[in-house]
């Protein structure tokens, strides 16, 4: 017998809903009366009656061509519709895909060129391109770099998307991972004599540590095993994340042990500030609102330089 996560019934037969995975009873079973979070991200743009009535309605009798054409591409049933709902593994997919093309640049063009592209260095901050291509290049010769990102990625990040839908997700990974980056550039440019040969960073450790303060904030009793083999909750797992950030920085080394250990801090700040601005506008229960079994909740650290 299983509990309704709106009115607190118990069910025999209960219903789980495929959009925010809670349990509801036969009368909260519908999206629309449990007011799921997913609502608004459902648009059917192909729909039956598709008219553009509502569009012409909304916008004062003129509608966007520009929108009209992503909502075709990517509702219900178009070319593109996956991505919709699923943007974690979408970055996650372009993380390796990146990763194959640093190695074939690497084969093809040399050390030099993989750097100009991928790497985002102290000494060139110019190279705007950098600040984007970096989020999803990884370290070459380390492969734990990414995939320890990879698997915070693939556990978390779903649970993110989940509630803020794929757009806003999107927008979090990218925008947190450049601020991550861009922060750690400048620190190393404080703390160090800049030269063409000063190590820049990669990574999107920046961008997960940003999806892991979200979770901490909407759901701190997540329980997730640390290596796979120590359980706790994500918010310990935060704090302590959080105080090795801090002593390295504090301590003149941001980037200490060859890890980005000021991305890290700004991603996960980054990540906080997000959630609470979340759990404060949007009517969510934090206790029901994610379950996970167990996952990767370290991994950040390791062996390697100029990465985070």
């Amino acid at each position: 017998m299983a509990k309704c996560d709106a009115c607190g019934s118990h069910e025999n037969m209960p219903y789980q809903c495929r959009r925010c995975g809670q349990t509801f009873c036969a009368a909260h079973r519908l999206p629309e009366n449990h007011d799921c979070p997913g609502l608004d991200e459902w648009n059917d743009p192909g729909g039956v009656f598709d008219s553009g009535f509502d569009d012409s309605v909304e916008s004062g009798g003129r509608t966007s061509k520009a929108k009209g054409m992503v909502d075709k591409l990517t509702g219900t049933g178009g070319p593109l519709s996956y991505f919709r709902g699923n943007m974690a593994y979408t970055m996650l997919a372009a993380m390796w895909i990146t990763f194959i093309l640093q190695w074939l640049v690497i084969l093809l063009g040399g050390g030099g060129l993989h750097q100009t592209l991928f790497v985002l260095r102290p000494a060139f901050p110019e190279y705007v391109w950098t600040w984007v291509t970096s989020v999803f290049a990884h370290s070459p010769t380390n492969f734990l770099h990414i995939v320890f990102n990879s698997m915070v990625i693939f556990f978390f990040g779903p649970l993110v998307e989940r509630y803020v839908g794929s757009k806003k997700f999107a927008l979090l990974f990218v925008v947190s991972g450049v601020l991550a980056g861009v922060s750690q550039t400048l620190l190393t440019i404080f703390e160090t004599t800049v030269t063409p040969t000063t190590p820049g960073v990669l990574g999107a450790s920046g961008a997960a540590l940003a999806i892991m303060g979200v979770l901490t904030i909407l759901n701190p009793k997540l329980k997730v095993l640390i290596y796979f083999i120590i359980p706790a909750p994500i918010w310990l797992l935060t704090l302590g994340t959080a105080a090795v950030s801090v002593f390295f920085i504090g301590t003149g080394q941001a980037g200490g042990a060859g890890i980005a250990h000021g991305a890290h801090l700004v991603g996960l700040a980054i990540g906080l500030a997000y959630g609470e601005y979340v759990k404060r506008t949007q009517n969510i229960r934090t206790q029901n609102r994610f379950r996970l079994g167990g996952g990767p909740g370290g991994g950040m650290g390791g062996p390697g330089r100029g990465r985070f």
